[in-house]
C-alpha cells in the first residue's frame, strides 16, 4: 500500500469493500464502530491516493488525511470497543477511552493551530505536523488504540491488537519519519479480521413471546 498514488486507491477501495461488506453483516447497533473501521480506513487511503496526486504540500487533501488518521482515530476505536462490550463492560476499556479523548482533544486544537504539510519521500508519504509533546500524543494515542483493542477480552479483537502491535513497530523500526503512513497502511490491512469479527457476532436475543 502507500508507495503510490495507485497502490493507495486500488487498497482504499478494496478496503472499503470489506467496510461495505461489514457494515452490512452487522447484527447489533452496538456494533458499528468497529464495524465501520474497514470503511474509514479505505476512505482513509483512499485521501492518501489524493495526498499522492498533488504532489504532497499542503490542502484540504493532506488535512483530511490528518484528521482521520490522528483526532478521529484517537477516539474512534476505543469509543467502539466500549460500545461493542456492551452494558457489561469492563471498567478497564476506560483508560484507553481516556486516553483517546486526550489525545483527539489535542491533536484537534493542534490541527486547528498548525496545518499539516505532506512530503513525498521516495516510495512513501511523511506528514510534518509540528505538533507540541509529539512523543507523549503517541504515547497517548496508541494506549487508545491499541491498549483498547488488547484490552477489549474479545479473542479476535485481541488477535486484531497483537497484529496491529507488531505492525507498529515494524514501521517505527523500517519507516520511522513516515511511522503514521506506512502503520495505517499495515492497519487497513488487518481490515479482513474485522469482517471476521463481524459475522461471528452473536445475533440478539429476541424477547420471548408473551
Amino acid at each position: 500500500m502507500c508507495w503510490s498514488a495507485t497502490a493507495d486507491l486500488v487498497a482504499g477501495t478494496a478496503v472499503s469493500a470489506v467496510g461495505v461488506a461489514c457494515l452490512a453483516s452487522v447484527r447489533r447497533p452496538r456494533d458499528l464502530m468497529v464495524a465501520a473501521l474497514p470503511a474509514l480506513l479505505g476512505a482513509h487511503q483512499i485521501v492518501e491516493s489524493a495526498v499522492w496526486r498533488s504532489g504532497g504540500g499542503s490542502g484540504a487533501a493532506t488535512t483530511a488525511w490528518a484528521v482521520i488518521a490522528l483526532p478521529v482515530a484517537a477516539l474512534w476505536v476505543p469509543l467502539g470497543v466500549l460500545l461493542a462490550a456492551g452494558p457489561a463492560a469492563p471498567r478497564r476499556l476506560l483508560a484507553p477511552l481516556a486516553a483517546g479523548l486526550a489525545a483527539a482533544g489535542v491533536l484537534a486544537y493542534g490541527l486547528t493551530r498548525r496545518e499539516p504539510v505532506a512530503e513525498v519521500r521516495g516510495h512513501t508519504v511523511g506528514y510534518l505536523l509540528d505538533l507540541p509533546g509529539a512523543g507523549v500524543l503517541v504515547v497517548l494515542y496508541l494506549c487508545a488504540t491499541l491498549g483498547a483493542l488488547l484490552l477489549s477480552g474479545d479473542r479476535l479483537l485481541r488477535l486484531l491488537g497483537v497484529l496491529l502491535s507488531v505492525g507498529a513497530v515494524l514501521c517505527v523500526a523500517l519507516w520511522r519519519l513516515e511511522f503514521a503512513s506506512t502503520w495505517c497502511a499495515f492497519a487497513a490491512v488487518a481490515s479482513v479480521l474485522v469482517l471476521v469479527w463481524v459475522r461471528r457476532r452473536p445475533a440478539p436475543a429476541r424477547p420471548a413471546a408473551g
